[in-house]
């Protein structure tokens, strides 16, 4: 079902500049296709300014307060890009709830205003506000914007991680209570936020299913002297992700196989036994286009995710990747790949993934390539967001 001729605005915690992909850029450029849509990056805090001084990031906010007339510009059709001109104040270390909930009224009334004004200038009119999980700057927004629709959208478990643990548990529920509509990527995370509000939906993940079509894309010539099964994995490399144990354990009960890393490593994996193993490799990091040749080699594709309560309901965009590839894949088991059992071989620990491994290799045929590849692209960004058009239509 498609949305036409609406006015959406953006909100997030993931900037439009920032330099890798992100479920929040992919769903507001498919929203653009057929509605008009204003991405609004977060403002500079004060504390940026001593933290974070030279990077561009901080360069562009500090332009955008300079040159205000410049903050707002058009990146595509149907799509612009806003920078607020403004300073918010830094609250997350405040331990006095009362402090940073007024400290947060601040920065929200500033955050707002700008917004208006971007609104104004595009003329937007009954706009919806989606805001990607963004639950401290978002959380008044509702009642300065006043928007036709406020949907909440939750994509992480993000009461785990430092920086949203101390306020969070106290801001996300109450957000997620009042918003019009909350939409989830996971079937945990729609679970959790029944608990606040009925309204809550898991509309699945999308997948860059143009660049990822596996009878277009030619192997990576770095794997093509690789005469052993290649174990593949695709992504970021960190340790409070992914299990290194699983991996090593790979490696060292089946020498037979060439474990392959593709990406950009943290401290843990730089320092880890992996890279002492003879059939390990790390490849680096790549530019995303050429991510499809790489796990074209891959005869397996795995991910080793950790079990912590940060990634409990993960949904990893890459196993739609995976399978948009047609790659056999092994996934650690999960109640959000629950969402992916019929396709994805789930394993429970280091033993299970070597068996499951072997299991995928030994059954893998054309059928089933055909079958994983029909699944990988039916999760697009545009059949996901096709399903949130659907949910505030209907409800």
């Amino acid at each position: 079902m498609m949305m036409e001729n609406k006015d959406i605005v953006v909100v997030g915690i993931q900037p439009w500049d920032i330099p890798i992909g992100s479920n929040c850029k992919d769903i507001a450029t498919q929203f653009a296709q057929g509605n008009r849509v204003l991405y609004v990056n977060n403002p500079i805090s004060y504390i940026d300014f001593i933290k974070d001084p030279d990077s561009e990031k901080t360069k562009n906010r500090k332009d955008a307060i300079k040159y205000p007339e410049n903050a707002l510009y058009q990146e595509s059709k149907n799509l612009w890009v806003y920078t607020p001109p403004v300073k918010t104040y830094p609250i997350n270390f405040v331990n006095h709830d009362g402090l940073f909930k007024v400290l947060n009224k601040v920065n929200n009334k500033k955050f707002a205003e700008a917004i208006k004004k971007a609104v104004a200038r595009l003329n937007f009119k009954d706009f919806i506000l989606f805001n990607d999980q963004n639950m401290f700057l978002g959380y008044y927004l509702k009642e300065h914007l006043r928007p036709e629709k406020y949907i909440y959208y939750v994509r992480d478990n993000l009461l785990n991680v430092p920086y949203w643990k101390k306020h969070g548990h106290k801001v996300e529920p109450k957000l997620i209570s009042k918003a019009d509509m909350v939409f989830t990527n996971s079937l945990l995370y729609e679970e959790n936020a029944r608990r606040y509000n009925e309204k809550s939906f898991m509309v699945g993940q999308g997948c860059d299913t143009e660049m990822y079509q596996a009878n277009m894309v030619a192997k990576a010539e770095e794997l093509m002297g690789i005469e052993k099964p290649i174990i593949g994995y695709v992504g970021f490399l960190s340790s409070k992700r992914l299990d290194i144990e699983i991996i090593e354990h790979i490696a060292i009960s089946r020498p037979d196989y060439e474990v392959v890393l593709v990406g950009p490593e943290d401290d843990s994996f730089q320092r880890s036994n992996l890279h002492q193993l003879a059939n390990v490799r790390f490849l680096g990091p790549k530019p995303p286009e050429t991510l499809p040749a790489y796990i074209k080699g891959f005869d397996v594709a795995i991910n080793p995710q950790r079990l912590t309560k940060a990634t409990m309901g993960n949904y990893p965009r890459k196993i739609d990747e995976y399978l948009a590839m047609g790659k056999p894949t092994v996934a650690t088991r999960t109640k959000a790949m629950a969402y992916f059992g019929d396709v994805v071989f789930l394993a429970k620990d280091k033993e299970e993934y070597v068996a499951m491994i072997a299991k995928a290799l030994a059954s893998d045929s054309e059928e089933k390539q055909q079958e994983r590849i029909a699944v990988g692209h039916a999760h697009s960004w545009a059949n996901c967001v096709a399903t949130m058009y659907n949910h505030l239509q209907n409800n």
